[in-house]
């Protein structure tokens, strides 16, 4: 484990990537370091704590975040994304008409599960939509790594992105299709008849080796990817468990 990434709060995954828990909703963003470039994994809750993410980051690599990945279009991972200026935005196909559409709704969103709204009214006003839709797979070259975006949504949301590295161990951002620290979170954009199905692609994705990075709590294994596949499986009564 490096210390450096440990002593700045983050938990490094492997040589390539890290991630940290951010405080208050426990959301976590991930980074990849290319030789070349930078991606960031959800930008965090509010530009407040876009700008702080920034800043370690920075420290963390030495050069700036040159590319953001949106998991998927909730306030607690997309609001931060305006503090990275210059950055190139990816999203599931589909999420930036979304998100543009619906600032009202995002907001109050934010406002909702506890965000000031002074802040949430910010983070909306300048919110940066994905320039980069992702239908299906996308590759992105880093420098010394090939990062792939794949859409494996819907199921969470109605566009859910998911990030694979590759490297000595897989690493799987899942955004929130996968949660450690709660049950998932079927809200009313969910699409809970195929959720299971989104979590199959992520295990293809990563297989038994991975490890598979929630959205919000601790880093898992296949196993719990599986279990928790069964378990929506059951809770919506979709066949094939």
């Amino acid at each position: 484990m490096d210390v450096h990434w440990e002593e700045a709060g983050w938990e490094r995954l492997t040589g390539r990537a890290g991630r940290r828990r951010l405080p208050v909703w426990d959301c976590t963003v991930g980074l990849v370091v290319g030789d070349d470039s930078v991606l960031l994994v959800d930008p965090g809750s509010c530009v407040r704590e876009g700008a702080q993410v920034r800043a370690e980051a920075e420290r963390l690599t030495g050069r700036r975040v040159t590319h953001i990945a949106f998991t998927h279009g909730h306030f607690d991972h997309v609001l931060g994304a305006a503090a990275f200026s210059g950055a190139e935005v990816y999203g599931a196909v589909g999420l930036a008409a979304l998100l543009s559409s619906d600032r009202d709704g995002l907001r109050a969103d934010a406002v909702r599960h506890g965000l000031a709204p002074a802040e949430a009214a910010e983070a909306v006003d300048l919110l940066v939509a994905p320039g980069h839709p992702v239908s299906g797979e996308w590759t992105l070259e880093l420098g010394g790594v090939q990062v792939l975006l794949a859409n494996v949504g819907p199921g969470h949301t109605g566009h859910d992105l998911a990030v694979f590295v590759p490297g000595e161990r897989e690493v799987v951002f899942c955004g929130d299709l996968v949660e450690e620290s709660g049950e998932p979170l079927a809200g009313p954009d969910a699409v809970p008849g195929q959720w299971p199905a989104a979590l199959d692609r992520l295990l293809s994705l990563g297989g038994d080796d991975a490890l598979y990075v929630p959205g919000h709590g601790a880093v898992v294994g296949a196993d719990f990817v599986r279990a928790q596949r069964a378990t929506l499986a059951a809770r919506f009564g979709v066949s094939g468990a």
